[in-house]
Order: C-alpha cells, then structure tokens, then sequence
C-alpha cells in the first residue's frame, strides 16, 4: 500500500515535471533555430568578405561541405567541393584584383542565406577568354547559398551578366 500511495503521489509530479521538459525542449528548439540563422548570416558574410574580398580559397575548405554543388550558369558543372570553387575565384581574382562585393540585403532562414551584392572591380586580367580592358565594373548579384550542418551545400547566382559585358564593352 505505502509503496502505490508513493508512486501514485509521484505520477503528477512527474507529468508537470515531463510539461516543464517539454517547455524547456520547445524553447530550446527556438534559440537553436535562431543561432542557426545568425550562424548561416555569419557564413555568407566570411563567404563575400574573406574568399570573394580577401581571396582566401582556403576558408572555402571551412565554409563548403566536401560535396558541395555549384549551380552558376556561367560555369557549368565544376566539379563538387571546394576544390571545385577555388580555381572561380582565383581566375575572378586574377581578372579583377580589386574585387569588392558589397553586401545590400540578406534573408536567411534555418538552412539558407540569400545576399544581394554588387560585384565591383576593375578589369586588370583575362576574365574568361576576355582580355584586360582597364574599365571599371559595378554589377548586382543574388546568390543563394544552402547550408547544412555549418557549411555551404549547394549555390546559385543570377548575375546581370549583360550588363558586366556591356561594362566591359565585350557587346554594345
């Protein structure tokens, strides 16, 4: 009899206790969710400022998962990861050694960052077969960028690619 009077008086100890869990639980999953969008801001940022801005390709090594897809249109299919990216931004570096993206907007959720940019420069190098013309470029960008785990999953970006050559002078 003691021994059910025991566990009968713990039953609702342990349902409020189980109702207090799941409150904490519920709280918990809302600052995770939070930390992950701060988190996934703070990885578009280190992308655009350090790789794109600085040239680092080794922080690509940080930032990118190994299986990594990117889905630019004006570089088809390079190969996954970050060894994939590296030689892009090289040869965009090497194209415009003052290459400068400015961060306008960022929207990011719990898995995805999306930043408008303008991409800034002065054409110094062969951008992609075009030789060096000496003008200076200013050209908007989106690009959405897809995280898991920390790290970049998987790109696209929408250039005004039209309007970079007409910059460049490369079509009326």
């Amino acid at each position: 009899m003691k021994t059910s009077a025991i566990a009968h008086g713990l039953l609702p100890l342990l349902g409020l206790l189980s109702i207090a869990a799941r409150s904490q639980d519920a709280a918990a999953q809302a600052y995770t969710r939070d930390e992950r969008i701060a988190r996934n801001i703070e990885i578009g940022r280190r992308y655009f400022n350090e790789v794109w801005n600085q040239g680092d390709v080794t922080v690509l090594d940080q930032l990118l998962a190994p299986s990594y897809i990117n889905h630019t249109p004006s570089t088809p299919n390079p190969p996954p990861g970050p060894a994939g990216l590296k030689p892009i931004v090289l040869a965009m570096r090497s194209a415009f050694p003052d290459l400068h993206y400015e961060i306008k907007d960022v929207i990011a959720t719990e898995d995805a960052v999306v930043m408008r940019v303008v991409m800034n420069g002065t054409h110094r190098g062969v951008l992609f077969g075009l030789p060096a013309t000496g003008k200076k470029v200013s050209v908007e960008q989106i690009n959405i960028e897809h995280l898991r785990d920390g790290r970049i999953v998987e790109h696209w970006r929408v250039t005004d690619e039209l309007e970079l050559m007409r910059q460049l002078g490369a079509v009326p």
